[in-house]
C-alpha cells in the first residue's frame, strides 16, 4: 500500500510540473501571437488588394510580352512550398498544412510526380520531416528551412525571387504554397494556393468585377518590370505571416487544452491517492485492533 502511495505521489508531481511547462508555453506563445496578429491584419488587406489588381492587370494583357507571370504553359515541372513551424506541441496544424500539400500532389501533380519533376521548397523543418519520409520520388530543397528565424521583407523576398526566377527560365511550370491561413486564435485553415502563374480572373469574376483600364504612366513596360515582382513578393511574405499568426495560435490552444487536461488528471489522481491513503489508515487501525485482541485473549 505505501509503495502504492507514493506512486500515486510522484505522478501527482510529475503531471504539476507537466501542467507549469504547459501554462508558461500559452503565455508565451500568447504574447508572441498578439505581434504575430498584428503584422498579418495590417498584411492581410494591402496584400489581397494587390494581388487583385495584379489579376486584373494580367487579364487585360493577353499576348503581351510582359505577362511572363501570367502565362499558362503545360505542367512537365512543378514546385510545392510547404510552410509549417520549426516546432512540434501545436496541435494538429503542422499535419493538416501537410496534407493539403500532399493532396495537391495526388491531385493536380500526380503525373508530376510520377516523372520525377515535382520539388517540394520547405520553410519550416516540420514539413520536411513529413515529406521526406513518406516521398522519395521528389526534389527536395532545403535552402530555406530556417527562414522563420527571419521575417523581414527583404529575407522573405530571397525565396520568392527564387521561385520567380526559376518559373521566368521554366525551371518550374507552375509553383503552389501550402500555407496555414490565420483566422482566430481557435481556427486555422489549411490552404494550398496557386502562387504561379498568376490566377487571372475567371468569367464569372469579370461580371461581379468589371476588369479596370488601367493607365500605366510613365511607361507600361518599365512600370509593370517593377510592379509585378514586387506584387508577388508582397503576396508571399503575407503566406509567411499567415503561418507564423497562426502557429502561435494553435500552440496557444493546445497548451490551454493541455493545461484543463492536466488539471482533470491531479484532480482524478488526488482522489486515488485520498482513497490509497484511507484504505491505508484502515488497514493500519484494523491490525491495531486485531492486535489488541490478541494479547487480550
Amino acid at each position: 500500500m505505501a509503495a502504492n502511495l507514493k506512486e500515486v505521489r510522484e505522478r501527482i508531481r510529475s503531471v504539476q510540473n507537466t501542467q507549469q511547462i504547459t501554462r508558461a508555453m500559452k503565455m508565451v506563445s500568447a504574447a508572441k501571437l498578439r505581434k504575430a496578429q498584428e503584422a498579418i491584419q495590417k498584411m492581410r488587406p494591402y496584400a489581397n488588394k494587390l494581388n487583385a489588381m495584379l489579376r486584373n492587370i494580367l487579364s487585360n494583357l493577353e499576348g503581351d510580352a510582359v505577362t511572363t507571370f501570367g502565362q499558362e504553359r503545360p505542367v512537365e515541372k512543378a514546385c510545392i512550398v510547404v510552410v509549417t513551424s520549426n516546432r512540434g506541441l501545436c496541435g494538429a496544424f503542422n499535419t493538416n498544412v501537410n496534407k493539403a500539400a500532399a493532396a495537391t500532389i495526388e491531385t493536380k501533380f500526380a503525373e508530376v510526380y510520377e516523372k520525377g519533376n515535382l520539388s517540394m521548397l520547405f520553410i519550416g523543418k516540420k514539413g520536411y520531416d513529413y515529406f521526406r519520409k513518406r516521398y522519395s520520388n521528389i526534389h527536395f530543397i532545403t535552402d530555406y528551412v530556417s527562414l522563420f528565424d527571419d521575417l523581414s521583407f527583404d529575407n522573405v523576398s530571397k525565396v520568392s525571387q527564387y521561385l520567380m526566377n526559376a518559373f521566368e527560365s521554366e525551371t518550374f511550370d507552375a509553383v503552389h504554397v501550402a500555407f496555414g491561413q490565420f483566422k482566430n486564435a481557435a481556427t486555422q485553415l489549411p490552404i494550398a494556393e496557386q502562387f504561379l502563374p498568376v490566377v487571372k480572373l475567371e468569367k464569372e469574376e469579370e461580371g461581379q468585377n468589371i476588369r479596370a483600364d488601367y493607365i500605366f504612366e510613365p511607361g507600361k513596360e518599365g512600370l509593370l518590370e517593377y510592379l509585378v515582382p514586387s506584387i508577388l513578393q508582397t503576396q508571399f511574405q503575407s503566406y509567411l505571416l499567415d503561418t507564423h499568426a497562426s502557429e502561435h495560435g494553435a500552440r496557444m490552444t493546445a497548451m490551454d487544452k493541455a493545461t484543463d487536461n492536466a488539471q482533470e488528471l491531479l484532480k482524478d489522481l488526488r482522489l486515488s491517492y485520498n482513497k490509497a491513503r484511507q484504505e491505508a489508515i484502515t488497514q493500519e487501525i484494523m491490525e491495531i485492533v486485531g492486535g489488541a485482541a490478541a494479547l487480550e485473549g
